[in-house]
C-alpha cells in the first residue's frame, strides 16, 4: 500500500518547525522515518501534514556540558554508535545500539524518533530510563522538561503534545569504571526484542554495590525501572544468590502480551535477562572493563 495524500513541509530551523506545529492540523514530524513511513504505508495513520526536520542541523549534535551529556533528537543511531564521546561516557547505549535493527535502519533511524515512537520493545527508552534521562521539549509557547520516568503515558503514547517537538535528551553519565550490560532476547538479531534488560553498577572500594540501575524493555508498555531490585542490591557484595533474588523482581511487572509472546513468558525471560545483565555488569565493574 501507499500512504494517503498529505502536505509536505521542510523547515530549516526549530523555530520554523514549531510554527508549523502550532498552525497545522493533524501534523506528524518525520525524522528517520523508519517507523512512521511504515505506519503511513499501511494507513495505520494518515496525517494531513508531514513536517520533515532533517534540515535542522541544531537537532543533530552530541555535546557534553558541565559533565552532562546532551543528545539531539535528530542524531542518527549510527552516528551515536560511532560517537567517541558516547563510547567513552555511555557504553550502555553503544551496547544497545548494536541490537537495534540493522545497519541500514540505524543509518536513518534517530535517537529522538525511537523515544517519540515509544515502541514497547525499543531499546533506547530502557537505556535512558537506566540513566535517569530528561527529555527536552519545545513548542511555540515555550519549553518544558519531562523525566524519563513520566514519558510513557500508555501504549506508544509518550508525554508529547501535538504542537510539541522533542529536541534533545540529557543525562549524567556514570563514572569511569562502572559496569554496564544490555541484553535481550529476539528471534533473530535485529528483530524486536521479546524482553531485555539494561543494568548499570558501581562498586565501592570494599567491592560492595554503591549504586545500581536496572531497566526492562519489551515487558510492559514502556520502559520499567526495577526499583525494588536496585534497593535489594545497594550496599551488598554482588554474588549469585543476591543477583538471582534481585532479578526475580522482574516477575512482578504487570506485563503485556501479543501474538509473539504471552505475559508470563515475557516476565520469565525478563527475570533471566535481568540476572544475566547484572552478572555481566558486576563483572565489568569489578574489573574496570565498563569504563
Amino acid at each position: 500500500m501507499k500512504p494517503a495524500a498529505f502536505d509536505y513541509h521542510r523547515p530549516n530551523s526549530v523555530a520554523e518547525a514549531l510554527d508549523l506545529l502550532a498552525r497545522l492540523d493533524d501534523a506528524k514530524v518525520i525524522a528517520g522515518g523508519q517507523s512512521l513511513m511504515a505506519m503511513m504505508n499501511y494507513r495505520y495513520i494518515a496525517p494531513e501534514n508531514l513536517i520533515d526536520i532533517n534540515q535542522i542541523a541544531a537537532l543533530a549534535e552530541i555535546t557534553e556540558d558541565g559533565g552532562n551529556l546532551r543528545i539531539g533528537a535528530m542524531v542518527r543511531q549510527r552516528d551515536a554508535q560511532d560517537s567517541p564521546l558516547l563510547r567513552a561516557r555511555a557504553p550502555l547505549m553503544i551496547e544497545a545500539l548494536d541490537l537495534i535493527g540493522h545497519l541500514q535502519t540505524r543509518n536513518r533511524g534517530t535517537i529522538g524518533g525511537s523515544l517519540a515512537h515509544l515502541d514497547p520493545a525499543a531499546e533506547l527508552p530502557a537505556v535512558f530510563s537506566a540513566h535517569d534521562a530528561v527529555l527536552h521539549l519545545a513548542s511555540a509557547n515555550g519549553a518544558r522538561e519531562v523525566p524519563i520516568g513520566g514519558w510513557s503515558q500508555g501504549f506508544m503514547a509518550p508525554d508529547l503534545e501535538p504542537d510539541e517537538l522533542l529536541t534533545a535528551i540529557a543525562f549524567s553519565p556514570w563514572p569511569a569504571g562502572h559496569g554496564h550490560a544490555f541484553l535481550e532476547l529476539a528471534r533473530r538479531h535485529g528483530d524486536f526484542a521479546l524482553a531485555g534488560a539494561a543494568a548499570l553498577i558501581t562498586l565501592d572500594r570494599q567491592g560492595r554495590i554503591d549504586r545500581a540501575a536496572i531497566a526492562l524493555t519489551g515487558v510492559d508498555m514502556g520502559p520499567v525501572r526495577l526499583d525494588a531490585a536496585e534497593a535489594m542490591l545497594a550496599g551488598q557484595v554482588p554474588g549469585a544468590e543476591l543477583i538471582a533474588a534481585a532479578a526475580q523482581c522482574a516477575d512482578r511487572v504487570a506485563g503485556i502480551e501479543d501474538v509473539h509472546a504471552s505475559r508470563d513468558y515475557r516476565r520469565r525471560i525478563a527475570v533471566v535477562y535481568t540476572r544475566r545483565a547484572l552478572e555481566l555488569a558486576s563483572q565489568r565493574a569489578a574489573s574496570g572493563a565498563g569504563r
